[in-house]
């Protein structure tokens, strides 16, 4: 097994085409704001997003990061959309795989009546007491067919040189062939010394069956430098039991968790970081927010200043932040506690927003560290 390099070995910028490159699936979104998808009319927003994609755009759009995803699309209005909207947050796409609407019967290719489609979801905010809730339509796209061989994978990290790769546990579980393109991919981002990271991220609409996804999750793992899960991520991806109550306080979260984590960290040894974000559910409006980033290799903890009752807008793409913003000071040469600062800032703020996408900068996410250490409040700018 090729040597997985830890976050202190990230490749130079000037040896590299990318900062970073993400595999994974992306869909067009339709957010009805504040009414139920059973009731929408009109004033439909839409936006792009996907679980591993949104790492791409963050690292992109907030941190002035070059990126790159690798991902599949109809070639049609809705990939046409999805794809100009990846270029606004400034994402190479000329490395989508596309899908032409002829039927004239190659593999990529399918008709004009949606039988292969480009993915969509329907996603309500939630209110109060109502929850979110997404509904998804995921189940003929292009990004299923993916499979091993599909993206040169020799010429993209040896050739031109990419800083960190990352994909996630959503795509691995989406289509039969798409695990084993992720772990072909890993591998071959480690052979290359590439940074690998992935999010377990695990959906239960996605693969219901925790044994496919664990099965899966450990085949991956020995690839990934940076491994972000939080407690229940850990238990149905892989397999690791917390033993924390739900609506259990950080303390009590985190003393649990780090138990949990050096379990992890003792099978996987090629993993040098491991962290998540924690959020607590006040109601659809309101949420804590913590985060932490454990240092494997220094067997030492950094964690991010707790924040309570903070007002959101939209709880879509926080966790994806916070990866972002973790790797987006790696891939800047800070260290890992300004790292677990800019994860936990950047995946409250995009908290603020609506979609699944940032729209903020990086120096808006070094003011909310800062703020957040400093314990003060929030003004007004004039």
């Amino acid at each position: 097994m090729s040597k997985v390099i830890g976050w202190r070995e990230i490749k130079g910028a000037g040896a590299c085409r990318y900062d970073a490159v993400a595999l994974g699936e992306v869909m067009l979104r339709f957010d009805p704001r504040d009414v139920p998808v059973a009731r929408m009319r009109d004033a439909v927003r839409v936006f792009q997003g996907g679980g591993e994609t949104n790492v791409a755009c963050g690292l992109a759009y907030a941190f002035g990061l070059r990126t790159a995803v690798l991902t599949a699309l109809v070639d049609d209005a809705i990939g046409a959309n999805i794809r100009n909207q990846l270029r606004e947050a400034g994402v190479d796409t000329s490395r989508i795989l596309w899908w032409n609407t002829r039927a004239d019967g190659s593999r990529l290719s399918t008709d004009q009546k949606g039988t292969l489609h480009n993915g969509i979801n329907f996603t309500y905010n939630g209110a109060g007491l109502l929850e979110s809730s997404t509904l998804y339509y995921r189940a003929h796209t292009p990004a299923t067919r993916l499979q091993p061989g599909d993206f040169d994978f020799d010429g993209l990290f040896a050739s031109e040189g990419v800083r960190v790769f990352s994909t996630g546990g959503i795509f691995t579980l989406i289509g039969p062939r798409t695990a084993e393109l992720a772990e072909e991919a890993g591998r071959k981002a480690a052979e290359h010394g590439t940074f690998v990271a992935a999010d377990l991220n695990y959906r239960s609409k996605v693969e219901p069956d925790k044994e496919k996804a664990r099965a899966i999750n450990r085949k991956l793992a020995p690839w990934i430098g940076f491994l972000v899960g939080n407690d229940s991520d850990l238990s149905d991806a892989l397999g690791y039991e917390t033993g924390v109550g739900k609506n259990a306080p950080f303390e009590e979260w985190l003393a649990a968790y780090q138990l949990t984590i050096r379990k992890v960290a003792a099978d996987y040894p090629s993993l040098s970081l491991i962290g998540t974000q924690w959020r607590e559910a006040t109601n659809a409006d309101q949420i804590g927010w913590g985060a932490v980033l454990y240092d494997a290799r220094a067997e030492k903890w950094h964690v991010a200043p707790l924040r309570h009752g903070v007002p959101i807008r939209d709880r879509t793409g926080g966790g994806d932040s916070f990866a972002s913003g973790v790797l987006a000071a790696l891939l800047k040469g800070k260290d890992l506690d300004t790292a677990v600062a800019w994860g936990a800032a950047h995946g409250i703020l995009v908290q603020e927003t609506p979609g699944d996408i940032t729209m903020v900068s990086q120096s808006q996410v070094e003011a909310e560290a800062k703020r957040a250490a400093a314990g003060l409040g929030v003004k007004a700018s004039r």
